[in-house]
């Protein structure tokens, strides 16, 4: 697999609390010149990315909703994903309730996640359903897959960014085993060299969540 392969399966990312408008502009110049599958930025900067990747960009605009904690009420949520779709999001990543998942609350979770995919299905954009791997079990993992495909949602992904670890590939070969095939996964947290993304790639993963999104397909 050569650097521009892995370029398509890319959301280049900034979600950073200190990131800059400035700095969001040049995600998206770079997203559209290496030719990545989308940007992947914080809620204000939605409709910013949207006006520099311009019209007929094959670049989607990504975002995130109940981040980077989740537990959130989930009206709160849908409001959340309403303005995101409205401001001109394509893509939202979610993160699941952890704290009711962790309770047990499975029908709970569940249902937040049905009543956000049916919006984001019926506004034309795709649901990814942010599980945080490093906090759960392999048998929680399998669990949370189970409900992600119960809730028709568009792609599992592994992990915030914010968590004490990121993408596994041993992780990312379970929730491949435990998904139905048309239910996709994007693998987010600590992909830094061109090896971590190929090995992802490799173990499931159809997207990746990079910041160092560059010096991976430079293999740099």
């Amino acid at each position: 697999m050569s650097g521009s392969d892995l370029a398509s399966y890319i959301d280049h990312t900034i979600l950073r609390p200190e990131a800059t408008a400035e700095q969001v502009e040049q995600l998206c110049q770079e997203a559209s010149f290496y030719g990545f599958a989308a940007v992947c930025v914080a809620p204000c900067y939605v409709q910013l990315a949207q006006k520099q990747l311009g019209p007929g960009s094959l670049v989607k605009v990504a975002t995130v909703v109940g981040f980077p904690l989740g537990y959130q009420h989930h009206k709160v949520k849908l409001l959340e994903t309403h303005q995101a779709i409205e401001d001109g999001a394509n893509e939202i990543d979610v993160v699941m309730n952890l704290s009711a998942f962790k309770s047990g609350n499975y029908q709970e979770v569940q249902n937040e996640l049905e009543d956000l995919a049916k919006f984001c299905h019926l506004k034309g954009a795709e649901l990814k359903v942010i599980i945080e791997t490093a906090l759960l079990t392999n048998e929680e993992i399998v669990k949370a897959c189970e409900l992600c495909a119960a809730a028709e949602a568009d792609y599992v992904k592994t992990s915030t960014g914010f968590a004490a670890a990121g993408a596994k590939v041993e992780h990312l070969e379970l929730m491949r085993r435990s998904l139905p095939q048309h239910i996709k996964i994007k693998a987010s947290g600590g992909i830094k060299t061109f090896a971590d993304a190929e090995a992802l790639v490799n173990a499931g993963a159809d997207r990746l969540g990079c910041s160092a999104s560059i010096q991976i397909v430079k293999h740099e």
